[in-house]
């Protein structure tokens, strides 16, 4: 049976102490109100990652960096390896994040490397995938999709499948004033997970987690979270409140 996942973005957010006690604030809900079935996954900025995961119960709580370096080590001043992520206590990491690949170039080969450290380095990649409104429009997004993933992590063998999770990004509905409905939300989910079947097979598929990756809140997570595809969120913005997150744990 797959995992539900609630993951936290924190994206460039918090300084080192409001992180703390945001993280603080979960950790205490998390413990009181969360169902045991639930993962919850803290993704935090580099500089946050050691107190975080000294501050949560990390048999509840899993922390997560939002990116690592595509070199396992070496003269590349100011990245962040994958050994040196699973050094800090952290034990997923995001990749492929809309915001990288538009902002940072990140291209299909830089992310073939990104994640084969982590895994080689014990993380669990959270691999991003979603399309912009310009392909959503053109009804192209399903197979822009699942080429994304062909390109990436459908290079990987079946058993290193199994130890990712994979999020979906409605870029064109992200700030956008566009709003991805829950059976939209639900057809991509189930074309992703037709394509994971086709490569990989059905037991595999069905028990690799897809997150939703758009605009979750604590007022929508319900129906979304019922969705016979849906297994989860990468929730941005409602993370930085303890309050709407964990609004959104109890979707389940």
């Amino acid at each position: 049976m797959r995992q539900k996942i609630v993951a936290g973005n924190w994206k460039c957010n918090t300084t080192l102490q409001e992180g703390v006690e945001l993280a603080k604030a979960v950790d205490a809900v998390v413990a009181s109100e969360a169902a045991d079935d639930v993962v919850v996954v803290l993704g935090t900025p580099f500089t946050h990652i050691t107190k975080v995961v000294d501050t949560v119960n990390t048999d509840r709580i899993g922390v997560a960096a939002q990116n690592c370096a595509a070199e396992a080590k070496g003269a590349f001043t100011g990245e962040v390896s994958a050994e040196m992520v699973k050094s800090t206590g952290a034990e997923y990491v995001i990749l492929g994040h809309s915001e990288r690949r538009e902002y940072y170039g990140e291209t299909s080969e830089i992310l073939n490397k990104k994640v084969a450290l982590a895994l080689e380095n014990g993380l669990t990649p959270i691999y991003c995938c979603g399309e912009a409104l310009d392909i959503r429009e053109a009804g192209t997004h399903n197979e822009y999709v699942v080429n994304q993933l062909e390109e990436t992590v459908f290079q990987l063998s079946a058993d290193d499948f199994k130890k990712i999770v994979i999020a979906y990004e409605p870029i064109w509905a992200i700030g956008t004033g566009v709003t991805a409905s829950s059976e939209q939300a639900q057809d991509m989910h189930a074309n992703i997970r037709a394509a994971i079947t086709a490569k990989f097979g059905e037991e595999v598929a069905e028990g690799t987690s897809i997150l939703y990756g758009g605009s979750c809140k604590p007022s929508n997570a319900k129906e979304l979270f019922a969705n016979k595809d849906v297994d989860g969120g990468l929730i941005g913005g409602a993370a930085l409140k303890a309050e709407d997150f964990i609004g959104i744990i109890n979707g389940f």
